[in-house]
């Protein structure tokens, strides 16, 4: 038989690799943090041993800028020794600065280690978001704190503006502002130190800054990040629109910025038109010698009193083309000049026409009185305009574009920066913005048409735009009420003011006549009309320029008066010519 060969046993088929896991990334790990320190570590009490540890604990770190605490100026030394020179124009005396709060002593430096500290946990918390950088710069304020973050490359700001929230509650902060630096490759976070600084309006008036700024109508609107004191001029401005919700610290702001016009200016240089439709906040300023009406707080008055000032702008206007200027700073150098050397402005001017028809010319006599500036302060916004709106909104976009060269500035505030209230149309016009802290980032875009001004900290924290458009944060200096009642009763205590009563009561006719009267002791009614009388009779000279410029009125005012003699038989009906003639007899001597 053949043998049956035995098959193998087929070898065995290796068996399958188990698929290997993969890890997962490790997450990156959080920088090694320095310990925090409840106080300021004081180096003297330690040995050498802890000052090294303590070197290699905390590395060298961004650069901390210099604390700078406001210069003072001599001006309070002057004060106590009897040396500065209070008395201006007809003895009025310029309030002392012992009449505002001595502000506390702030400290010129701050923890270097504890700032760095910061800064690292700030890179950490960034990184954590995808933004890489570095912070180069720290630079401590009496309020926040401003770190400088160099990006990287590729690192967009919008997006690290879009975090600032995220920042805010990541660093524990009550709020965060993210802001592109000017002028560098660096985008400022802006961060609240634990402890606040009071930022006092003394401190400001009484500093080098505004002792020597040489500003025609200077406002100290507070202090920078920094700590150095910010000084604003309101004649370059020309004109202010201020926003703030309630307790942002905006009524503060305004009664800052009327003190520091006060204590540099005597009546005889600056006037003021209060309008204070809530009848609380600037009530106090009632009877000081710079108001040209008493503090208005009926908003049918205060659109009479805007009617007004449009009406003074254009004689303003009037006065300084017949002398050939173009401000009225050319017109009141003018002025002084020609009242030094005794001689008067004249000019030639047309009266009329003879009975051939040709024109009449005589020589014009103008008094050289300086004019003041003039200020006029709008408190609340809203209530005037949902009480007159068109009125408002004209005469006061008529007062932005043209009063500028004439000496009034506008200053404007309200508590709800809506698009009702702050129009296109008064935006426009304002080029210098305020805005304290408000509610959403929609109000914050329709003040400075960005946001960033729902993240202030209130109680005087601000943005600032000027005229250019940049942004600069400040902290608003604090007065208090007392502080605001004794410096408005030490003026008070100087004399009456000299009201125009025109100012509120002058307003039936319309704002695109003529001038009414200016700084004069013009009446109204029957008084004006016998000085009217007076001087037609006297001079025998019957023309509506004429007693215009003699009674220095509006021309519809001066039409209505020659009318009015025409009626009553004084002078007669015009010829031909437009020339009329005298028919009452001349007025008694004195």
């Amino acid at each position: 038989p053949v043998p049956v060969r035995a098959k193998a046993a087929p070898a065995a088929r290796p068996a399958a690799k188990a698929p290997i896991a993969k890890q997962a990334p490790k997450p990156a790990a959080r920088p090694q943090l320095a310990p925090v320190f409840d106080a300021p570590l004081d180096m003297n009490e330690m040995d050498d041993e802890d000052v090294d540890d303590f070197a290699d604990t905390v590395p060298a770190g961004p650069k901390v800028a210099e604390v700078k605490l406001p210069k003072s100026s001599d001006r309070e030394l002057r004060e106590n020794q009897g040396a500065f020179e209070f008395v201006q124009q007809a003895g009025f005396h310029l309030p002392e600065l012992n009449m505002l709060s001595q502000p506390k002593a702030r400290q010129a430096a701050h923890d270097e280690a504890a700032l760095r500290q910061n800064a690292r946990l700030l890179e950490s918390v960034l990184a954590e978001f995808g933004v890489r950088g570095q912070i180069d710069q720290i630079r401590p304020g009496p309020v926040v704190t401003l770190y400088e973050l160099v990006p990287a490359a590729g690192v967009k700001s919008a997006r690290v503006v879009a975090l600032a929230d995220d920042i805010a509650r990541s660093m524990s902060a009550r709020a965060c502002r993210v802001s592109v630096v000017q002028g560098r490759n660096a985008i400022g976070i802006e961060l609240p130190n634990q402890k606040r600084d009071t930022v006092y309006l003394r401190a400001l008036l009484a500093s080098a800054e505004y002792e020597k700024s040489g500003h025609i109508l200077p406002m100290a609107l507070g202090e920078t990040i920094g700590g150095e004191p910010y000084i604003a001029d309101l004649a370059k401005m020309p004109h202010l629109l201020i926003a703030g919700t309630t307790g942002s610290g905006k009524s503060v702001g305004v009664n800052a910025m009327i003190l520091s016009i006060l204590y540099r200016l005597p009546p005889e240089q600056c006037r003021f038109i209060m309008i204070d439709p809530k009848m609380l906040e600037l009530s106090v300023y009632d009877g000081i010698p710079h108001l040209l009406a008493p503090v208005v707080t009926d908003p049918k008055k205060a659109v009479v009193a805007l009617k007004w000032t449009v009406r003074e702008m254009e004689d303003r206007y009037r006065r300084m083309s017949k002398i050939g200027v173009r401000n009225i700073a050319s017109y009141n150098e003018r002025a002084r000049e020609a009242a030094a050397k005794g001689e008067h402005f004249e000019r030639t001017v047309q009266t009329g026409f003879d009975d051939a028809g040709r024109p009449i010319f005589e020589s014009e006599k103008i008094r050289p009185e300086a004019m003041p500036y003039l200020v006029v302060v709008v408190d609340e916004v809203a209530d005037l305009m949902m009480v007159a709106g068109k009125d408002i909104e004209g005469a006061v976009q008529r007062l932005a574009q043209m009063a500028r060269a004439a000496g009034i500035h506008l200053i404007m505030a309200t508590q709800r920066p809506s698009v009702d209230v702050i129009t296109g149309t008064i935006k426009a016009n304002f080029p210098t913005r305020i805005s304290f802290q408000v509610t959403s980032k929609i109000d914050s875009r329709t003040i400075l048409q960005e946001q960033g001004a729902e993240q202030l900290l209130g109680q005087g924290d601000m943005l600032y735009m000027a005229g250019g458009g940049r942004v600069t944060r400040l902290h608003g200096p604090f007065v208090s009420d007392g502080e605001v009642d004794a410096v408005a009763t030490f003026l008070r205590d100087q004399g009456a003011p000299q009201y125009l009563e025109d100012v509120t009561a002058g307003g039936d006719e319309d704002g695109g006549g003529g001038g009414d009267d200016f700084g004069g002791e013009g009446g109204s009614g029957d008084d004006l009309y016998d000085r009217a009388v007076a001087v037609v009779t006297r001079d025998r000279k019957a023309s509506t320029s004429y007693v215009q410029r003699r009674l220095q009125i509006g021309y519809n005012r001066a039409a209505s008066l020659i009318e009015r003699m025409e009626q009553e038989g004084v002078v007669s009906p015009a010829n031909h010519a437009g020339k009329r003639d005298v028919l009452a007899g001349p007025p008694p001597a004195a």
